[in-house]
């Protein structure tokens, strides 16, 4: 089996760089932030270790070699103490106007592993705080990570990193632009995180952030509708584009649990069992759902008034029809209750709950006897 290679740039990327730039003297070592618990996750998910550092002038006498091993190797005990060990440790002494070909960008320091077949160079990356660290993965030809920093800018954290490499994230954008409607949804179904929606509609809002925040996932919508002629288009066009970002993010659907199912609860007048029963104060709502790329929609409810907040509520059925035939799901819905606007939001609710399980990975399994979903 191919072991996957973290390169890792030393200062500003495993310790924070000072502003001399050299970490000469022990008390001007500090750990980047969250480095050593995603480092471990990393670890365990079979990646080694490599360090490939530039260190200008290291050995000269402005930069005497004992001045840097001794923070360099309480450095490295303290990760070895940690469970974090490095396969290589690659520094580049030269100055920039050397143009070594040892020096990051160039990949001089790393030529021995391009020839090991045992790396996984598919999988391998690259992560620094600097442009020339993106350079060089560019140069090695692998994935480039550049952490935040004031400096040099940058996008990602540590935390982030890990979750990219060892979760490989299921991930979506769809952006959908008609004569009525211009909508962006982007949804990363391996990470949950506060959902931010935006379609004019201030219920509608809230109703979809519910899919979100109880579906476990991380969500972003935002629609820019005719809203001068009415909620139809708007409303519509949102399930559309939400439904086929589900679709898209799922991919070919192995290991994920592709129904939701759980608890059940017997409804008391007519003693028939539905699955994922949610209640939301006098008002109960079921949800049984099925990722088979079949979209097939059941309803069974009714609303008394024509509008809760801003949604109009004859859409309600609407929008998760619309989420059925673009995500390729089956879902059985129903709703009974006294409130409608607790009954929208039941639904809303039960559907998400239901949502979770079906989306959860666990292998590479495909749930299906047929072969394909």
């Amino acid at each position: 089996m191919s072991t996957p290679i973290l390169f890792v740039d030393r200062d500003g990327t495993l310790i924070e760089e000072p502003s001399d730039f050299q970490i000469d003297r022990f008390d001007k070592l500090r750990f980047v932030r969250d480095v050593v618990p995603a480092m471990l996750r990393l670890r365990d998910a079979g990646y080694e270790f490599v360090i490939v550092s530039n260190q200008d002038g290291l050995g000269t006498d402005a930069y005497p070699r004992e001045t840097f091993d001794g923070p360099h190797d309480l450095m490295m005990q303290l990760f070895e103490s940690q469970g974090i060990r490095f396969r290589d440790v690659l520094i580049d002494t030269s100055f920039p106007a050397e143009n070594s070909p040892t020096r990051k960008p160039q990949i001089g320091l790393v030529t021995s592993y391009l020839k090991d077949r045992s790396i996984d160079w598919s999988r391998s990356a690259m992560v620094g705080d600097r442009p020339t660290d993106v350079q060089f993965a560019d140069n090695l030809g692998i994935r480039a990570f550049q952490l935040r920093t004031p400096q040099f800018g940058g996008e990602w954290d540590w935390t982030g990193i890990a979750h990219e490499l060892v979760d490989v994230p299921r991930r979506a954008r769809v952006e959908r632009t008609t004569k009525e409607t211009r909508i962006v949804v982007e949804v990363d179904l391996d990470r949950a995180a506060e959902p931010k929606v935006r379609t004019g509609l201030g219920f509608y809002d809230h109703m979809l952030e519910q899919l979100g925040k109880h579906g476990g996932f991380a969500l972003s919508l935002t629609c820019e509708g005719d809203l001068h002629i009415d909620e139809h288009h708007t409303v519509e066009d949102s399930a559309l584009a939400l439904g086929q970002a589900l679709r898209e993010a799922l991919g070919d659907k192995r290991g994920i649990g592709r129904y939701g199912a759980a608890g059940v609860d017997v409804d008391a007048t007519d003693s028939t069992r539905y699955t994922f029963t949610l209640p939301m104060d006098e008002s109960l709502a079921t949800a049984a759902l099925d990722f088979s790329g079949r979209p097939y929609f059941v309803f069974d409810g009714d609303f008394r008034r024509e509008r809760v907040g801003d949604l109009p509520t004859e859409l309600v059925p609407h929008v998760f029809r619309s989420l059925c035939e673009t995500a390729g799901l089956n879902l059985h819905l129903r709703v009974r209750g006294d409130n409608d606007h607790h009954k929208v939001e039941a639904c809303f609710k039960a559907v998400a709950r239901a949502l979770r399980p079906a989306l959860a990975r666990s292998g590479r399994e495909l749930p299906s006897t047929k072969g394909a979903l």
